[in-house]
């Protein structure tokens, strides 16, 4: 995978050839010449360190100009493509507003995964992962982070939103057009671990929340049309872009359940021509954070462009890259610009139909939760 970077080459101090000279009197000789030209050396330190940017303390060397730094994004599987765009353009904002080159490196995978990597040890300067509740487990679990880190940012700390749909062969043979139908015997239907994915608990809970909404819709009911569904799910990858893969590449199953932003790169560029997209009558409101993970920042000193680097993602440049890359941007007159790049569907949220993540994390996705009381895996 590429590494969205600035460059890095830098202005490298011109040195003098030295000879060694033995002999205490030479010693002596070069010590008292050097004693005698203080004053004219000091004032070519300060000239050097005007124009080169400062000097080294106590060295009166001229420094080179600053030194570049690198911060590390953990993030949720399908967003490759977006920060490989944005760490290129942040790169050239902050050389332009800094002097300083920049360079983000980029780990992708299932965002539970992402977040228990980081738990172990995997120094992120900033994460940018799927939902709420994996970035507070950096606090909860790792002390990595304010327990109020959702309060840092606008829009609780969520710079873009997505959704849910479906994705289907071209021409829709199995007429998929609702939830409903990804229950109906011979449908296989894609979507990744709820385990491991963050993408795939929020497929698990908008499937949920459509039999909520159904009339007479309950828990009860919701259960059994979950449990129908996932009875047709003959794979579950580790996180959504691997279930991409196995629809889009491995030519498995009839429908693919995914973010609405990986539908559209799957229609547009991965298989143009061979896929459709589908909107459901009802999905959920997915609302991927961004956090500073403070305790790493802190000990690589990069807090400043950590932070800089995810407030990026509010301005309108960043917000026009979240677009370009099929994200649902925060802001208005970004969005409207958009506005028919993206579904028209109901949404409703976590909050409204489940409590939260606090509460839908435990009851569905721990172990022993719902989902594991209900999913058998094929043999």
């Amino acid at each position: 995978m590429k590494h969205s970077s600035s460059n890095q080459s830098a202005s490298v101090r011109p040195t003098l050839a030295r000879r060694a000279f033995g002999g205490l009197a030479v010693r002596a000789a070069l010590a008292l010449l050097a004693a005698s030209a203080g004053p004219v050396a000091c004032k070519k330190s300060d000239a050097a360190s005007s124009a080169g940017g400062g000097s080294a303390a106590g060295s009166g060397a001229p420094e080179v100009s600053k030194a570049p730094v690198t911060l590390l994004n953990v993030s949720y599987d399908p967003t490759r493509e977006l920060y490989e765009d944005f760490n290129s353009v942040f790169a050239k904002y902050w050389k332009g507003k800094t002097g300083q080159d920049v360079k983000i490196n980029q780990s992708h995978g299932g965002s539970g995964k992402q977040a228990r990597a980081v738990i172990d040890g995997l120094e992120a300067d900033v994460v940018t992962l799927a939902l709420g509740y994996d970035v507070s487990a950096l606090h909860d679990k790792g002390q990595l982070l304010a327990a109020d880190w959702q309060t840092k940012l606008p829009s609780n700390s969520s710079p873009y939103t997505s959704t849910i749909v479906f994705v289907v062969r071209a021409g829709n043979p199995k007429h998929i057009k609702d939830w409903n139908d990804l229950v109906r015997d011979g449908v296989q239907v894609i979507t990744a671990n709820p385990k491991t994915g963050g993408g795939a608990r929020w497929n698990y809970l908008a499937a949920w929340g459509y039999a909520l909404k159904q009339p007479g819709g309950d828990d009860v009911k919701a259960r059994e049309f979950v449990s129908k569904l996932y009875k047709n799910v003959p794979v579950l990858d580790s996180g959504a872009r691997g279930s991409t893969t196995t629809f889009v590449e491995r030519g498995i199953g009839d429908v693919l359940i995914a973010w609405e932003n990986e539908a559209i790169l799957s229609v547009t560029d991965l298989g143009k021509g061979k896929f459709e997209m589908v909107a459901p009558s009802v999905s959920i409101l997915t609302e991927p954070p961004v956090a500073v993970v403070d305790k790493n920042v802190d000990k690589h000193g990069t807090r400043a462009v950590a932070e800089e680097y995810l407030k990026f993602l509010y301005t309108p440049e960043g917000q026009e890259v979240v677009a370009k890359h099929y994200y649902r941007p925060r802001d208005p007159e970004v969005l409207a610009k958009h506005k028919g790049a993206f579904a028209d569907i109901k949404l409703f949220s976590i909050d409204e139909l489940f409590g939260g993540w606090a509460k839908a994390q435990p009851t569905h996705f721990n172990d022993g939760g719902i989902f594991d009381q209900i999913y058998q895996p094929k043999k």
